[in-house]
């Protein structure tokens, strides 16, 4: 597959995800509620999170924001779900050292999320794709906190 079959793919899969975005709304019973924005562009998240015995039973986001931020959203809580917290909290180092171009594991299977690899390319939106990743190591790192004491 050429380049720019594969940058068009990336472009289909980005837009598929912010025209008809995955767990978007507010889990009623969450046990986590994380509101977090960008203020240099606006985007904002509200992310909702159902954690029972160390697993992601349900993960759900709203907020408003351009198509990187929320397709990412989407994307996240797509691959998050079901997942333990330690294996979330590493999905998300992981997408972290990806969007900044540095040398990830790539044995991992990130889905859907590797189509915003080349938003690396373009320093002033990483913060963008990186917005519901920073929702999550938040809550899941005041959840373990607050467990602990």
């Amino acid at each position: 597959m050429s380049f720019n079959q594969l940058d068009s793919l990336y472009r289909q899969v980005i837009m598929d995800h912010f025209k008809n975005p995955r767990n978007k709304g507010v889990l009623k019973d969450s046990s986590l509620i994380i509101d977090m924005n960008n203020p240099t562009c606006g985007d904002r998240i509200r992310l909702t999170m159902k954690e029972e015995d160390g697993i992601i039973k349900d993960v759900m986001f709203e907020g408003e924001g351009c198509s990187i931020s929320m397709s990412s959203a989407s994307m996240m809580t797509s691959l998050v779900k079901g997942k333990d917290v330690e294996t979330a909290l590493k999905l998300a180092a992981i997408f972290s050292e990806m969007i900044q171009g540095r040398e990830y594991d790539a044995s991992i299977d990130l889905g859907d999320i590797e189509a915003l690899q080349g938003v690396s390319k373009f320093p002033a939106r990483i913060k963008c794709a990186t917005l519901a990743w920073k929702a999550l190591e938040k809550g899941l790192q005041q959840n373990g906190n607050d467990e602990e004491n």
